[in-house]
C-alpha cells in the first residue's frame, strides 16, 4: 500500500513514543474491505453461503453509505459526552433517528438485486418489510442492548448492518480528539457497543499495538496484549488456534470471567478483518465453547439461536 512521505517538518512534531488512541473508520472503504475479506473467506468455509450473503450485505452497505451523511453530534453533547466520560453518539439513546429503518429497506432491496436470496431468505426479508416502525424501533432496542430473548437471530444481522451504516457514517466523521475517556473499560468511547475482535496491527504509528473494533460503528480502540477486554485482567490470559489453522487468528481467553475474543495479527494476514474473521471462524467458537469458555459477545452478524447463559 502506498505511504506518505513526511518532510522533515512534519517529522519534527511527531511524538514516537505516542500509542494511538483511537483508529477512526475510513468511511471510502470500511465496509468494501469487509465484503472483500468475507468473499475470500467464504471459500471452502463450513458456513460458506452464510458468508457469502455476509458479503453481499457489506457490499450492499459500502453502496448505502455513499450517499448517506447522519446528523452530527452538537459540540454541547460532544462538551456533556466528555465532561461525564460517556459515549459520544451512545447506540442506546431513544433520539435514535428514524433515517435507519429507510436504511434497512434498501439495504434488502439491495441484497435481492445482488442475487443473494434463496426462498427461505425471502421469508425473512419479507417479515422485515411488513413489521411495523414501533416494531422496527423495538428490535433494533433488543439488538443494540444484546437482550438475547427478544432478538430473532434471522432478522437481527440485517437491522444491525442498517444500524451499523448510520453509525460508522458518523463515527468516520469524528475528530479523534473530541471522543471521551471512557470510565468503563472494554466498550466503544464513540458509541458504547461492544468490540467484536481485537487486531494487532501493523505499519506506522499503529504498528505493533493492539486495538478493539466496535462491532457497530467499527472505530477501534487501544487496549494493551495480555489483558482481558471483557473484565480488564491480566490473570490467566491463554490464546487457542486450531491446528493447521492459521497463524493470525487466535482465540484469547480469560480464566478470570470464563469468556474469550478472537484476536488477530496482520503481521501474519496482512488482510485479517475484524469482523469479517470473527464471523467465518465459527469451528474456532465450537472449540472454545467445548473447552468451557463463552464468547464475550456475538457477532453483529450472527446471533445466536437460544439465549446465552448471562
Amino acid at each position: 500500500m502506498p505511504q506518505k512521505i513526511l518532510d522533515p517538518a512534519e517529522i519534527q512534531t511527531l511524538d514516537p513514543t505516542a500509542i494511538p488512541r483511537i483508529r477512526l473508520p475510513e468511511r471510502a472503504t470500511v465496509f468494501s474491505t469487509r465484503a472483500e475479506r468475507l468473499k475470500k473467506l467464504a471459500v471452502g468455509n463450513p458456513i460458506s453461503a452464510y458468508v457469502r450473503l455476509m458479503s453481499a450485505v457489506a457490499e450492499a452497505q459500502h453502496h448505502l453509505q455513499a450517499g448517506f451523511e447522519a446528523p452530527r453530534p452538537a459540540p454541547e453533547a460532544i462538551a456533556k459526552a466528555q465532561q461525564h466520560s460517556m459515549p459520544l453518539i451512545p447506540a442506546n439513546s431513544p433520539n435514535r433517528a428514524a433515517s435507519w429503518r429507510d436504511l434497512l429497506y434498501r439495504l434488502l432491496d439491495k441484497i435481492e438485486a445482488a442475487g443473494a436470496v434463496t426462498p427461505a431468505l425471502g421469508k425473512v426479508l419479507d417479515a422485515l418489510r411488513l413489521k411495523t416502525p414501533q416494531e422496527l424501533e423495538a428490535q433494533a432496542d433488543a439488538v443494540l442492548a444484546q437482550r438475547y430473548s427478544e432478538v430473532d437471530p434471522a432478522t437481527a444481522p440485517f437491522i444491525m448492518a442498517a444500524l451499523q451504516v448510520v453509525w460508522t457514517d458518523l463515527a468516520s466523521r469524528l475528530d479523534s480528539r473530541d471522543i471521551p475517556y471512557l470510565d468503563t473499560p472494554g466498550v466503544c468511547p464513540v458509541c458504547g457497543g461492544l468490540p467484536v475482535a481485537s487486531v494487532v496491527r501493523v505499519g506506522g504509528q499503529y504498528q505493533g499495538y493492539r486495538f478493539l473494533q466496535c462491532g457497530l460503528c467499527a472505530t477501534e480502540w487501544h487496549v494493551v496484549r495480555t489483558k482481558c477486554s471483557n473484565c480488564d485482567s491480566t490473570k490467566g490470559i491463554a490464546y487457542h488456534g486450531i491446528e493447521g489453522g492459521s497463524e493470525a487468528l487466535k482465540a484469547e481467553s480469560c480464566d478470570e470471567c470464563h469468556t474469550y475474543r478472537k484476536i488477530g495479527y496482520q503481521e501474519k494476514d496482512f488482510e485479517f478483518e475484524p469482523l469479517a474473521d470473527d464471523l467465518a471462524s465459527l469451528t474456532l467458537d465450537l472449540l472454545m465453547n467445548e473447552a468451557g469458555y463463552q464468547r464475550s459477545g456475538p457477532n453483529p452478524l450472527l446471533w445466536p439461536e437460544v439465549p446465552s447463559d448471562v
